[in-house]
């Protein structure tokens, strides 16, 4: 049986950084407690639609890949912050780059790139489609309360994309397991749906509620849980691992995983001082800047991660092919922002001060 293997790789970072300093001229936050509590040092802000990033990201694993859009056959988003929700941005991605297939979002939160790859290696093993765009994006700067110092710090936008395709080697992607606990769904949530009155004064608190303490232990059990599930399935040990590629959401989450899972701290790739939580896309980012700074090579075995809300948790053992060099190198990028991102955002914090003396 064919299996399915990661053929090309693309990232796409939005422009505008924004550091712990910066975000303290406002927030009532200092770079010493945002480093202490999460690892985090900068992350980027988005003044693109989530589409776009998707796109430029998208363009950029085609080009790597060697192929035309309309070698695509599927394209999935994984998303928690599209343009919107009728219709989905996997047909605008689609559209953007002319690609003629079906298309679709997916939402499983920070576990969503993972759960859409587990989707695209079924549907070429079962030889319904030969080459699928995987993109995790997102635009989390769209959701904060800027007043909300807990959440506020932790999230960034980005996206990230593979192109993943049929193979008779043995590399391609190994086991994947998808679980999922909704018994606790409610610890990471954001009310922005149909069930938001949109005439009761209260409609603007569609923040991301965040319980801190239960997420670190629940995310730890369920991503070790997955990380064990998947290495049982394949007869395989973490000493077979060559590096492990968790979701960026807290560095103390991914260095106590790891010490859980017994693998050395110097076989996880992490990037989450640079980018903060991108959800969805830091798995896909995290990917490729592994292979851009040349630390996966042919024939490595990766076993990548995630916790998200839902709460989904996923693990997945790839194993690397020949390739780590683009077949073709793309140009896109975003446009530049025409405008003080950063002011904006502060003018943002002043309106969210005043929605909620007004509504207390």
């Amino acid at each position: 049986m064919q299996s399915a293997a990661i053929s090309g790789w693309g990232k796409c970072l939005p422009p505008t950084i924004v550091t712990n300093n910066e975000l303290a001229t406002f927030i009532n936050t200092s770079d010493h407690w945002i480093t202490t509590r999460t690892g985090i040092k900068e992350r980027r802000y988005a003044h693109t639609d989530t589409s776009t990033m998707a796109t430029v990201a998208a363009q950029h694993a085609l080009a790597c890949a060697g192929l035309d859009a309309r070698d695509i056959d599927f394209i999935l988003v994984a998303t928690t912050s599209p343009d919107s929700l009728i219709p989905n941005i996997a047909s605008k991605v689609q559209q953007n780059i002319g690609a003629q297939c079906g298309a679709m979002d997916l939402n499983a939160a920070c576990t969503g790139f993972l759960y859409a790859l587990g989707i695209a290696n079924a549907f070429i093993r079962s030889q319904q489609y030969k080459h699928i765009l995987v993109i995790g994006a997102e635009r989390l700067s769209f959701y904060l309360d800027w007043t909300r110092r807990d959440t506020a710090v932790l999230f960034g936008d980005g996206a990230g994309a593979v192109v993943v395709s049929p193979t008779d080697s043995e590399a391609g992607i190994l086991h994947y397991s998808l679980l999922n606990d909704a018994s606790q769904r409610h610890i990471i949530s954001s009310e922005f749906g149909t069930q938001i009155d949109r005439f009761n004064a209260h409609f603007l608190d569609f923040h991301i509620h965040f319980e801190g303490p239960e997420i670190f232990k629940r995310a730890i059990q369920g991503m070790s849980q997955a990380c064990h599930d998947a290495l049982q399935a394949t007869c395989m040990t973490t000493e077979d691992i060559h590096w492990i590629l968790p979701h960026q959401a807290n560095l103390r989450i991914i260095n106590t995983l790891i010490c859980k899972l017994k693998i050395p701290l110097e076989k996880a790739i992490t990037n989450i001082h640079k980018y903060g939580n991108t959800s969805a896309a830091t798995v896909p980012i995290a990917l490729c800047e592994a292979i851009e700074q040349e630390k996966i090579r042919p024939h490595q075995t990766i076993l990548s991660t995630a916790f998200g809300a839902g709460l989904s948790c996923a693990a997945m053992l790839i194993r690397w092919g020949e390739r780590v060099k683009p077949i073709e190198q793309s140009t896109a990028q975003i446009e530049p922002c025409s405008y003080d991102l950063l002011n904006r955002i502060k003018n943002q914090h002043q309106l969210f001060s005043a929605h909620h003396s007004k509504v207390n």
